[in-house]
């Protein structure tokens, strides 16, 4: 019997533009759910960060092979198609986006995400809320906690780390692309991605 298909999907858009504030995710959440205002409603509905040329500076150079990705529940991927052709204006760099195309989540036995939402806590009670999180989602897997970090927040600053889980069976790979950890999903925090193996998470 063939498994059901994942219920949410990732969708990209190409970028053209010439940069975007290297601290983006606050801005770029702002731009893309004033033209689509269901995101809110929807506490798994993702706006993944901008891949960005590395530097230092508070800005950074938008590659050729920039996308902006979202990832919806599979029903509102037409709703999406408002997005194609529009700029977007994130902290005051503009950036026009191209044509929709879906990218199905697939499991991966090793998954990463740039930063997950710790409150003000430590790395190990850090630890203790995403044991709790994923024992709800029905997940065992190790958990390798990476750099820390501090992101623009809606009201404060947000206080987070790099998370790489690893040795998940493919049913708990899927749970954990769809719902992620943690919260403010539109800023990208939370929300996980395929990688290669469980190496150092510390970029």
């Amino acid at each position: 019997m063939t498994a059901p298909a994942p219920a949410r999907v990732d969708v990209a858009f190409a970028l053209q533009g010439q940069d975007l504030p290297r601290d983006h995710r606050l801005a770029l959440a702002q731009a893309v759910a004033a033209l689509l205002p269901w995101l809110a409603d929807d506490p798994q509905a993702a706006v993944h960060p901008v891949k960005l040329v590395p530097g230092t500076g508070e800005r950074s150079l938008l590659s050729g092979r920039a996308r902006l990705v979202l990832r919806v529940a599979r029903e509102r991927v037409a709703d999406l198609a408002v997005l194609a052709g529009r700029t977007l204006d994130v902290g005051g760099c503009s950036v026009r986006l191209g044509e929709p195309h879906c990218r199905e989540l697939l499991p991966h036995t090793t998954l990463y995400a740039h930063f997950v939402e710790a409150g003000e806590v430590d790395e190990g009670a850090f630890l203790d809320t995403v044991s709790a999180e994923l024992q709800q989602l029905e997940v065992s897997c190790h958990r390798v906690c990476g750099r820390e970090q501090r992101l623009r927040g809606p009201q404060q600053p947000l206080h987070g780390f790099s998370l790489m889980l690893h040795g998940l069976r493919a049913q708990a790979s899927l749970r954990v692309l769809e719902q992620g950890l943690g919260g403010h999903r539109l800023m990208g925090c939370g929300v996980f991605v395929p990688h290669k193996s469980a190496a150092a998470v510390g970029d």
